[in-house]
């Protein structure tokens, strides 16, 4: 789900000089065919069931549109392809939002904010029980991913700063492995590595995201300028969302499909649902996003990606990037807003008006 988005902006440019896509809509205007991206991950499994179920396309007729939902093996590539315009709406989360489409200069908003991570994502250490005990270790982790911001935010409650150790990155599809070598001793990573990981006996989960509640969020976002001129679209994803997610609760047939598109059964499905925050009442959705704590929150990881580089490379402060919010505040650069946070369909969804 979460990578290097160092990789992911520099491929997104260059995909654009390649394909001809500007990172800007070159597609905005009201239309009738949207394409959707995703990628695994389980937040997000939702979207490829109401793709294969005829939700998709239940929503999408009721407001006279087509809507393709294309799944994605890799991450990277679904932020790659939304970022060059190929796509109008991706998941994402709100640290690869910001750093990857919004400082590439596409103007992206929120408009489903779907869950956050509440233990799926984890520090551990090798024989060791106590955060501070990473001091002076090598750690192995995803570079510039929530991994390293996660790293980040457990450093600063232990007193610690990352100069008190080493990052070393690691590809998530190496982690388990590197583990289970004698020269690794700490690593940070997000399930479902962190199950297997922990599988092992001297494996010792120190620190998790359950601990920064409401910092790694799970979105779909769509490109402003066509969010804009085809509302129809976003109250289409909202209904496909929400609908969805009730067949979560009536029963195990589509969380069985979910499981099994993921890669897993429905007992590793549920530990990952376990420690991911799903809003599935969007009244729910709606409270988290015009609540103060997410504003807050864009503020550290607005300063943790400008600290590391990741605003663009004329970024001067950690507003370099404006972010607006539902109540039309903005944290950052008021003349360069580039990513938004919308409650309105949401907000239709709880009131029955879609």
């Amino acid at each position: 789900m979460r990578f290097s988005v160092k990789q992911v902006l520099k491929a997104a440019i260059g995909l654009a000089a390649v394909t001809g896509f500007a990172l800007s809509p070159a597609n905005a205007a009201e239309k009738k065919d949207f394409k959707v991206a995703w990628s695994i991950y389980v937040g997000w499994m939702p979207w490829g069931y109401a793709a294969d179920s005829g939700i998709v396309k239940k929503w999408a007729d009721k407001y006279g549109i087509n809507i393709e939902v294309k799944q994605f093996n890799d991450y990277v590539e679904s932020i790659n392809q939304y970022t060059a315009g190929a796509f109008d709406a991706v998941t994402v989360t709100n640290m690869d939002a910001l750093s990857i489409p919004a400082a590439g200069g596409v103007d992206t908003t929120a408009v489903i904010v779907g869950d956050f991570s509440n233990g799926n994502d984890a520090v551990i250490l090798k024989n060791k029980d106590k955060l501070a005990d990473i001091k002076g270790q090598n750690v192995n982790l995803v570079e510039f991913s929530v991994s390293h911001y996660l790293l980040a935010r457990g450093l600063e409650s232990a007193g610690l700063a990352e100069k008190d150790l080493k990052v070393v990155n690691t590809s998530d599809a190496d982690m388990a492995a590197a583990y289970k070598t004698a020269d690794v001793s700490a690593v940070v990573t997000w399930k479902p590595i962190v199950s297997t990981i922990l599988e092992s006996p001297d494996a010792k989960k120190v620190f998790d995201s359950s601990q920064i509640p409401g910092e790694i969020i799970d979105l779909m976002v769509v490109n402003t300028a066509v969010l804009k001129d085809n509302p129809k679209f976003a109250k289409a994803l909202a209904g496909i969302w929400y609908e969805t997610l009730a067949t979560l609760k009536d029963g195990t047939v589509s969380k069985e499909a979910m499981a099994k598109a993921s890669g897993t059964d429905l007992k590793g499905f549920d530990e990952q649902l376990a420690t991911t925050k799903l809003f599935s009442d969007p009244k729910d959705a709606v409270a988290f996003t015009t609540g103060k704590d997410l504003k807050t929150t864009t503020e550290r990881v607005s300063k943790f990606l400008f600290e590391k580089s990741l605003l663009g490379k004329d970024a001067k402060s950690d507003g370099a990037i404006g972010v607006e919010f539902p109540d039309k505040t903005v944290f950052g650069d008021k003349s360069n807003v580039k990513f938004r946070y919308d409650a309105t369909f949401m907000k239709e969804a709880e009131d029955g008006k879609l």
